[in-house]
């Protein structure tokens, strides 16, 4: 049986989903085949939650003592949202020891966190993004110049931040420096990004034998944008499969498959876009998406015919069988 750390916590504002997420794995991973152990971090403090009690981590090998018996781990399971997982810090830890893990790499995960460099990257590789205009903390604010880049309305968000925490949708040039300030409560750099208003659709991605993609996700907001409340607070409508045609669908799942592949991902993945007009523009890449009972992956996960134990065990025989 293969002990399986199943990481959680965090150091962000997406805190209490990443707990969520945990519970969601734990409760998913075969009895039979696994032993599945929470660990906490946060910050310098990780923890082994068992039973109620916390034990702690020896940060030399990951392992911690139970009952005067040494336990280490034969895989981290990433259920932890933001730093220090999806900006890649723990990886480069995990590597340093030699822990499997079921994500993408330091490099890959530090890339895809920066939401401007992943964004210039993909549109050297050919890939279609928003215009964007890159804010770092203690610069001036141009706002003329912003406009001038990326037009009203726009979005203001933190660079390195998921769940939709620190952003604003600007409509009037007035609104932009309150929305920087906001987007700098999470991070000390901005992305300021061109309005496209399309249809948001999300593409789940992983591997199996081979790259495989999920049924598209259309999501609607009751409010003005895709934002923390219509994502985690039921004020949005997420239907799967979204409704497009069969060739939109296609040409998602087909540009999903190549950034996958082209940014070298691993494990499950989901990538946001929107749709105007045929033209399809990526949004985001979220390398440790949500999996929690309200998230988009066990949704399309159950529309593909994947019970959530079953995408669970492929990801982590996958990282164990390289």
């Amino acid at each position: 049986m293969k002990t399986i750390a199943i990481i959680t916590g965090g150091n962000s504002a997406e805190y209490e989903i990443s707990l969520q997420s945990a519970k969601v794995v734990e409760a998913n991973l075969s009895k039979d085949k696994y032993k599945a152990i929470i660990v906490h971090i946060k910050e310098d403090k990780w923890e082994v939650i068992m039973d109620k009690t916390r034990l702690v981590i020896d940060k030399n090998d990951f392992s911690f003592q139970n009952k005067n018996r040494k336990i280490n781990f034969d895989l981290a399971f990433m259920a932890l949202h933001g730093p220090p997982a999806e900006n890649g810090e723990l990886q480069i830890y995990f590597d340093s020891i030699g822990l499997p893990y079921n994500c993408s790499g330091a490099k890959e995960s530090a890339l895809t966190f920066d939401k401007y460099k992943c964004n210039e990257t993909l549109k050297g590789m050919g890939f279609r993004c928003a215009k964007s205009y890159f804010y770092k903390k203690g610069d001036k604010i141009n706002t003329r110049e912003i406009i001038q880049k990326v037009d009203l309305p726009c979005f203001v968000k933190p660079n390195s931040a998921g769940s939709s925490f620190g952003i604003s949708k600007v409509m009037k040039k007035e609104e932009l420096i309150d929305a920087i300030q906001l987007a700098l409560e999470h991070d000390d750099q901005v992305l300021i990004e061109q309005f496209i208003d399309g249809s948001e659709v999300s593409c789940g991605v992983f591997t199996d034998e081979k790259i495989k993609v999920f049924p598209l996700t259309e999501i609607v907001s009751h409010n003005d944008f895709f934002d923390y409340e219509a994502k985690y607070k039921g004020l949005s409508d997420e239907i799967t499969p979204a409704r497009i045609s069969k060739e939109e669908t296609k040409k998602i799942q087909s540009i999903t498959k190549k950034i996958y592949q082209k940014l070298g991902l691993k494990g499950i993945v989901r990538i946001d876009y929107i749709i105007i007009k045929g033209k399809v523009y990526l949004i985001e890449i979220n390398t440790i998406p949500g999996l929690s009972t309200e998230s988009i992956i066990p949704k399309q996960a159950k529309q593909a015919g994947y019970k959530l134990s079953e995408l669970f065990e492929i990801t982590i025989e996958n990282t164990l069988n390289k």
